[in-house]
């Protein structure tokens, strides 16, 4: 009789990267309180959590940016301390951060191997520089060469360059964060695509998002900090949005998009009415009213006209035709300054470049819009009064800073959008537009803005939201209109016969009807 052979016992590899207890103190205040993070070869980990929860913090003391304050590193199994990038680098580990470190005026080959660069007699040693950094590009897939400059590339060539920097550089541990914040969507897949294809090759990576849909199509595990500790980590086949809400702010989706107020009776009379606004390009002949105290959404696909419309209504750009009448008045708005004097507001789709000082403090941008009203006479300003205000703004808005005079440029995104409304709000608006208003902010401060929303309409203040976020947008406002070609092709909700949902929407957006939408619904999910 055979002897009975005992099934080989399964275990699971050694990670390549752990660390444990993490924490990290900033005076007081500690920035890491004991966090865990696992990390095997060839995966793809998102590292997610709300603005603050110590992600970066997290990220820094791995690349050596910041000495942890205590707890322990292994590599392969062997503990290891790093005390600074020199200790990381050598370790394997590289980070690519979401504003690139290269340098424009310097080829692609010599930012590869800044540093590290290949010398012959004392001279730099160009074509073998140049030949050590082509297969490198090659094997990416790159459509540029070694020897151009980085300054005639694009964003998503650029991040190329520095992936393959990290690659030259026996990278084993690649960090990303926020890689596709400025990205196209066909930009974005083919960074999806090298990703893949790193991970198929055995590098670990660790992908810090605050995109559902990014985690959801790369990450095969996702760890989850909160206020500076581990919340959790799950694998792939656990993930679901409700519960990655959950761990992130500690509480369920479904509180998100909950209204106070009934829309029916809380809404007044007609605070907008737009009657045939056009242009010259892709505003074609738009038509609607918008009630006080309304949240109206407009929906639409990209090129449907929606930005160039609100452009239109705040005097940013000119309009050929149509009228635009608020309370029963036509307002003949042929510039921003008029919008804002007839109590028109505007916040725009990117505050980084239209929207923002991001050199000034969060105090100065927070006034600007309201500076007239700080004259005690003879050009002197008011200080104290601008200081309440500023107070009030950081209070009200529940805006996260070390305190006024900080720089808005180095606030997270969602704080930033926090600052931006604010200041829009110092002018007591009867509309206030919003374009993409969650654009590029994390899930806590999403909801904060939907509370904003939420009590401006409360207050009588008209809203119109433009988002192309169709859960967002379905779940705050009070009805639809969608725009398909530049002008108004229909309207969801209200007193509309048709329910606001997302086949709804799809089918008036695109035309489609019957089994195309619900193919197209299916498509989106």
């Amino acid at each position: 009789m055979s002897e009975l052979l005992e099934p080989p016992v399964r275990t699971r590899p050694v990670p390549l990267l752990r660390m444990r207890e993490i924490k990290k103190q900033f005076g007081s205040i500690f920035a890491l309180n004991g966090v865990d993070l696992d990390i095997y070869p060839g995966e793809v980990h998102a590292l997610m959590g709300e603005n603050g929860a110590g992600k970066s913090t997290l990220m820094k003391v791995l690349s050596g940016a910041h000495t942890c304050t205590s707890g322990q590193i292994e590599v392969e199994g062997r503990s290891v301390t790093i005390n600074g990038p020199g200790d990381a680098k050598r370790l394997g580990v590289s980070i690519i951060y979401q504003e690139l470190a290269l340098a424009p005026n310097l080829t692609v080959a010599e930012n590869m191997l800044l540093g590290r660069e290949v010398a012959k007699f004392g001279f730099l040693d160009r074509k073998q520089m140049v030949r050590a950094c082509e297969k490198v590009l090659v094997d990416l897939g790159a459509d540029f060469s070694p020897t151009d400059k980085v300054a005639i590339l694009s964003l998503a060539q650029r991040q190329q360059v520095e992936i393959a920097r990290a690659l030259l550089a026996d990278c084993r541990i690649l960090v990303m964060d926020e890689p596709t914040t400025s990205l196209s969507s066909k930009e974005c897949e083919r960074l999806f695509a090298i990703v893949n294809k790193l991970r198929a090759q055995g590098l670990a990576i660790i992908y810090i998002s605050h995109r559902m849909d990014e985690v959801y199509a790369l990450a095969d595990r996702v760890t989850v900090l909160r206020d500076g500790r581990y919340v959790g980590s799950i694998v792939r086949d656990e993930l679901s949005e409700e519960r990655l809400v959950q761990m992130m702010v500690g509480r369920d989706l479904s509180s998100f998009y909950q209204k106070d107020r009934n829309a029916e009776y809380s809404c007044g009379s007609v605070l907008l009415s737009v009657q045939d606004v056009r242009d010259n390009g892709k505003v074609r002949g738009v038509t609607f009213d918008l009630r006080r105290g309304e949240v109206l959404g407009l929906a639409g696909i990209v090129g449907a006209g929606r930005t160039e419309f609100a452009r239109l209504i705040y005097g940013a750009a000119k309009m050929t035709g149509g009228t635009v009448s608020l309370e029963g008045r036509d307002t003949g708005i042929s510039s921003p300054l008029d919008a804002i004097e007839n109590g028109i507001v505007y916040l725009t789709e990117d505050r980084k470049h239209d929207g923002l000082f991001l050199d000034m403090s969060v105090a100065a941008n927070v006034n600007i819009a309201a500076i007239s009203g700080d004259s005690r006479g003879y050009g002197v300003l008011n200080k104290a009064k601008a200081k309440v205000r500023t107070a009030a703004a950081i209070k009200d808005m529940k805006i996260a800073l070390s305190g006024p005079e900080i720089n808005v440029g180095a606030l997270s995104g969602g704080n930033q959008q926090k600052v931006l409304l604010a200041r829009l709000l110092q002018t007591n608006p009867k509309l206030i537009i919003l374009d993409e208003p969650t654009r590029g902010v994390d899930i806590g401060a999403k909801s904060e803005i939907y509370r904003i929303i939420e009590t401006l309409a409360e207050n009588g203040t008209g809203v119109l939201v433009i988002s192309s976020d169709l859960p967002e947008l379905i779940g705050i406002s009070d009805r639809i209109v969608v725009m398909r070609d530049g002008r108004i092709e229909g309207e969801v909700g209200g007193n509309s016969p048709t329910p606001i949902s997302s086949e709804n929407i799809i089918a008036i957006a695109t035309g489609s009807t019957g089994r195309e939408t619900a193919i197209m619904h299916e498509t989106r999910k």
